[in-house]
């Protein structure tokens, strides 16, 4: 995978499975950003409010640096941590998978959490699709008028994605490409005019 690639999934998905009758409820959702993370846990939540736990990990950034684990109320390492887990092994990153927990008597072990909740969150991935995307960065280039000609050979050759345009005395461009072709495109629009500033997405 190239380096301004990632794996994220494309939409929401879900999976069940019962355990020594226990019973395990899985999602999986593609989210930005900490306040997505947050309205889907209420959700949930507020849907299993009767559930024993709601168990989740989640990962932010094209690397997955920023993550989370958390064993609401399960022994410590048993549930968030083997969620996390999984989300490491298959690659998936921009995504919290919550695992919620119906106890049904009879106690698993933290062996048997380790597996069940392991087991849940590979279910629960398995059922979701899987994508590629690129990490993009956002260019905006504002130029003159007559530097129009030298500007849009300049895109054309590069193909970023148009997001807005405005063409006046002073015109704008707001565009949108791949990590590794962005410095090329930088480059270009300067060479011919053009007044760059920048925002990775």
């Amino acid at each position: 995978m190239a380096a301004d690639t990632y794996l994220t999934v494309e939409a929401p998905a879900e999976a069940a499975s019962r355990e020594r009758s226990s019973k395990f409820l899985s999602y999986i959702y593609p989210v930005r950003n900490e306040e997505q993370i947050r309205a889907h846990l209420d959700a949930l939540r507020k849907r299993y409010f009767d559930a024993t736990h709601h168990c989740y990990a989640w990962r932010l950034g094209p690397q997955g640096d920023r993550f989370r684990a958390n064993d609401d109320g399960e022994p410590s390492g048993t549930a968030g941590k083997p969620i996390l887990g999984q989300m490491l092994s298959s690659g998936i990153t921009d995504c919290l998978i919550v695992v919620v927990r119906y106890f049904g008597g009879t106690k698993l072990g933290v062996p048997g959490l380790i597996a069940a909740y392991r087991e849940s969150a590979a279910e629960v991935i398995a059922a979701a699709t899987v994508v590629e995307r690129t990490v993009d960065r956002e260019i905006t280039v504002d130029f003159p008028y007559v530097a129009m000609n030298e500007i849009m050979r300049a895109v054309k050759e590069c193909q970023p994605a148009v997001r807005a345009q405005r063409f006046d005395n002073l015109c704008t461009l707001e565009l949108t490409i791949r990590e590794s072709r962005a410095e090329e495109l930088v480059e270009r629009l300067k060479k011919v005019g053009g007044s760059i500033a920048e925002n990775k997405t």
